[in-house]
């Protein structure tokens, strides 16, 4: 029997069966925001077994400083494996060039807190079969979007349940005076208790011992490792859980690749009750 021929008797056996190629969908929604009056964009990717007859977890996933709703899909195409795999759904927000992912006191137009943590998921909830409690949501970012991740799940217990962070810019102080943080807090001198209270290090007051199922990784040639350092360091003298990992790597999409797949596993555990 030839080879055409066999690979023919398999295409028929497998439609008999029912059986068909899945992927997940990537979907661009266009999401609303009040509280900057103006709508954005987020990409949605949906398990391949997705359907409205069940509901599924979600893992919000967050782009870093000068990215966009669109860098983790093309950047890692891959994550929509993820989503196969471990059956949640992922979103992708926008956080602008440099919003940073909370209210800007002095600007009205960055209100990226509001956006992600309200706005934004009241909007997935309405539109997508989910487990619309904080036990079926997670949130994660790189760099930018770790300081995000961890700072609206300090914030909003309420809204999720598990938060990482790669690469992750969590001591603000750092740099005061890059990557935009200024024109959205003030000058670090002159307004130092406002930097403090949009600093994932100096909000660790707000997290009790086992209310947040945490993980966060940082490469050991990154910039961000002394803060994660300290981050980790600061979670065992208040003896909060926490999965903390230091891999090889820097401030990179290779990094953050591998990184990504960790913590999907990570956030399945979770949603499973296995954290």
């Amino acid at each position: 029997m030839n080879t055409k021929r066999i690979i023919t008797l398999l295409l028929i056996c497998a439609a008999s069966l029912g059986l068909k190629a899945t992927a997940a969908t990537i979907d661009t929604a266009i999401t609303h925001s009040a509280s900057m009056n103006k709508d954005l964009k987020a990409v949605i990717i949906k398990p391949a077994d997705y359907s409205t007859a069940q509901k599924y977890p979600v893992m919000y996933l967050l782009h870093g400083f000068s990215g966009n709703y669109s860098d983790w899909i093309k950047k890692i195409p891959a994550i929509t494996k993820l989503a196969d795999t471990y059956h949640f759904i992922i979103v992708c927000p926008d956080g602008a060039f440099a919003g940073w992912y909370f209210d800007s006191p002095v600007n009205k137009d960055f209100r990226y807190e509001t956006y992600v943590a309200n706005e934004l998921v009241s909007y997935v909830d309405k539109h997508y079969a989910t487990i619309a409690n904080r036990k079926g949501r997670a949130i994660t970012g790189l760099s930018m979007g770790g300081h995000g991740a961890l700072f609206l799940a300090f914030k909003h217990q309420n809204v999720f349940g598990a938060a990482g962070s790669m690469s992750g810019v969590v001591d603000i102080r750092q740099f005061a005076d890059s990557y935009g943080i200024e024109a959205l807090l003030g000058k670090y001198s002159e307004h130092p208790d406002v930097w403090e209270q949009h600093c994932v290090v100096s909000l660790l007051y707000l997290v009790k011992p086992n209310a947040l199922a945490l993980t966060f990784d940082c490469g050991y040639d990154d910039g961000m490792y002394s803060g994660n350092q300290e981050l980790h360091e600061k979670l065992l003298e208040r003896k909060i859980p926490h999965d903390y990992t230091v891999k090889p790597g820097g401030h990179s999409w290779e990094y953050w690749g591998n990184s990504i797949t960790y913590q999907g596993l990570f956030f399945s555990r979770y949603f499973n009750g296995e954290k």
